[in-house]
């Protein structure tokens, strides 16, 4: 039988455990994300190089499930711009499986994602652009394609600057789970800190232009077109194995570990055309 002590023992336990569920040490998610968001700000304080921000802002996006992400300044019907400064360069750490894939069907010139975001100013998802009345059969293909390589979602960020030009940030997970509201105002918002701080830094670095052997150009230049080393050789009359040196020492100027980023890094810098 219990009485009256017994029931204010309970209710007390119950008001402690509602107490201490007050003062848990343990962090919400959203608490976790918001920590992350501000380490992110912090830690790039210190930081001299766009690649080191751009590792940085690669570590930050992991917290959101997102392991590829994608920086590509670019101009008004133009496909990548062409830098004259360190602080124009794509930085991207997509699958060079897809890369290749992209490079080798030119999807620069139909993909939805670059032509949305020329008309858009605030974050949009994927999936928004992939039902949209207005993209068509062969844009929804780029996207399709992206999937099965992995990026089953992603978001995209425009970031639109003077002279018409802008850059676009994308995050891609290889979950097919939307992102909800927070972690896009997240990403969007370490996006967009990235790409300040990009201008900032790389406007006053004194990094030049990497100097390419004509032969190196050459090579790199049908990397760019999705060739393989042996399609490169016969093109240019030498072996594989001499195309692999040639693309190996161009990847070590560009400081890149990826033939098909250091095509892409090429083509930023000017020092090839497509």
């Amino acid at each position: 039988m219990e009485g009256p002590h017994t029931n204010a023992a309970a209710k007390a336990r119950g008001l402690a455990t509602r107490v201490s569920d007050s003062f848990s040490l343990v962090p919400s998610k959203a608490e976790t994300e918001a920590v992350e968001l501000c380490r992110f700000l912090d830690q790039t304080d210190g930081l001299a190089r766009s690649e080191q921000l751009f590792d940085s802002l690669s570590d930050f996006a992991l917290n959101f499930g997102c392991p590829w992400v994608a920086y590509r300044p670019l101009k008004p019907n133009h496909k990548f711009s062409t830098p004259t400064r360190c602080s124009q360069k794509a930085m991207l750490n997509y699958p060079d499986e897809w890369l290749k894939r992209y490079s080798e069907m030119d999807y620069d010139r139909i993909d939805p994602i670059i032509n949305k975001s020329r008309k858009r100013v605030r974050a949009f998802r994927w999936s928004e652009v992939y039902s949209d009345a207005s993209t068509t059969k062969i844009e929804r293909l780029v996207l399709d394609e992206a999937a099965s390589f992995g990026l089953r979602s992603g978001i995209s960020v425009p970031m639109h600057g003077p002279e018409s030009s802008f850059a676009v940030m994308s995050f891609a997970k290889p979950s097919e789970f939307e992102f909800d509201n927070r972690t896009i105002t997240y990403l969007q918002l370490a996006a967009l800190h990235f790409h300040s701080k990009v201008a900032t830094v790389d406007s006053s670095c004194a990094v030049g232009t990497p100097s390419l052997s004509l032969r190196e150009k050459e090579c790199i230049s049908w990397v760019a077109r999705g060739k393989s080393s042996w399609d490169i050789g016969t093109i240019l009359g030498i072996s594989h194995n001499t195309v692999d040196f040639h693309v190996k020492n161009a990847m070590q100027k560009l400081d890149v570990t990826s033939r098909i980023v250091a095509a892409m890094k090429a083509v930023d810098f000017g020092i090839i055309e497509l």
